[in-house]
């Protein structure tokens, strides 16, 4: 089967890889689609990633798969489901590993409830848990935003945000937007963004009531001008090192601050004497599997809809994902889409 393989930093690659064997607890899924993602796939291909990468690897944890084969011991999954977060696993004899491995033709999943049932240790399968059912009625496409939705909106709530909050996000990009969207969805406002000026449509589309340019020279001055009485919650979706800074003063007394994003990890530093007084910064993290449920209740609701972040009907196959990646790089998109199997148009 295919894969996209980063060789070393800065070379992604198309080659064959052997089809995953599928064991007690696995089921074997034919990738449909995948979506990338700034935060780590570009990282990982730059040689850029916070933590150690096992190159040569393949890349991709936001992919989505329908299941073909199941293993023995497997009960909550069967053939025709749509899994989440399925990747090809590394490989054997050593030759390469994964970053996720998303970006293939097949890929694996576990039936971790099966696993937990019949008493297997949690490191066996407490990974697994991001493998979740899509329910019917939900596109291949817009699956693939399952995960980046999940993983943000565990992360907000566990902030505690919440009717009547007023919400700061920095970024525009796919994260980004996705917490203004779980904001609006949860009942906060305002909701603003410091970002890209050329993403306010998709920041209005996600239910954002402003965004502001983050190059200007006081972007902190304009929007408070706009948000006199500041904000509860500031996200930083980007994490690079002084964006927390150039809006601090914005966050009114006793609010708090989350670093999501990881551009500048072990760089990030705030200077509280921006802030208008004592604040908490929150250091929750978030867990996939907690938000599933609430996540896909908002897709069936129509209120997170893939069309803010990308265009479904412009896929691209596998073979060209470096395109995919030079059209990000242009800001042509928030995401693109990877079409992993042929046929599917």
């Amino acid at each position: 089967m295919k894969a996209a393989i980063v060789e070393r930093p800065g070379e992604l690659v198309v080659r064959d890889v052997p089809v995953p064997e599928v064991g007690e607890y696995g089921v074997l899924c034919r990738l449909l689609y995948g979506a990338t993602c700034t935060g780590t796939d570009r990282h990982i291909i730059a040689g850029e990633m916070h933590f150690p990468i096992p190159y040569p690897c393949v890349l991709g944890h936001e992919s989505v798969g329908v299941a073909v084969e199941v293993g023995p011991r497997v009960r909550h999954f069967r053939p025709g489901d749509l899994i989440t977060r399925v990747g090809a696993p590394p490989d054997a004899d050593g030759r390469y590993g994964i970053a996720w491995g998303g970006y293939a033709e097949y890929g694996l999943a576990q039936d971790h409830r099966a696993m937990r049932e019949d008493g297997l240790p949690p490191e066996r399968w407490h990974g697994s848990r991001v493998n979740q059912r899509v329910p019917d009625g939900i596109a291949p496409a817009t699956a693939t935003m399952i995960i980046t939705w999940r993983e943000t909106f565990s992360y907000i709530t566990r902030l505690g945000v919440g009717a009547g909050h007023a919400v700061l996000v920095i970024g525009s990009g796919g994260n980004a937007l996705a917490f203004a969207a779980h904001a609006h969805n949860l009942g906060a406002g305002p909701v603003v963004m410091a970002g890209q000026p050329g993403r306010e449509p998709n920041a209005k589309a996600v239910g954002a009531d402003a965004l502001f340019d983050y190059r200007d020279a006081d972007p902190a001055g304009g929007i408070a001008e706009a948000y006199p009485d500041g904000f509860d919650y500031l996200i930083d979706a980007v994490g690079k090192r002084g964006q927390v800074d150039r809006v601090l003063p914005t966050l009114k007394p006793g609010g708090a601050i989350g670093i999501y994003g990881v551009d500048d990890f072990h760089h990030v530093a705030i200077n509280p004497r921006r802030a208008r007084g004592s604040f908490t910064f929150i250091e929750k993290g978030y867990d996939e599997e907690e938000a599933h449920a609430r996540v896909v209740g908002f897709v069936q609701a129509g209120v997170l809809e893939a069309s803010a972040w990308f265009d479904s009907k412009r896929a691209y196959p596998l073979e060209a994902i470096k395109e995919a990646f030079d059209a990000l790089a242009r800001r042509e998109t928030v995401k693109a889409l990877i079409r992993l199997s042929s046929g599917l148009d």
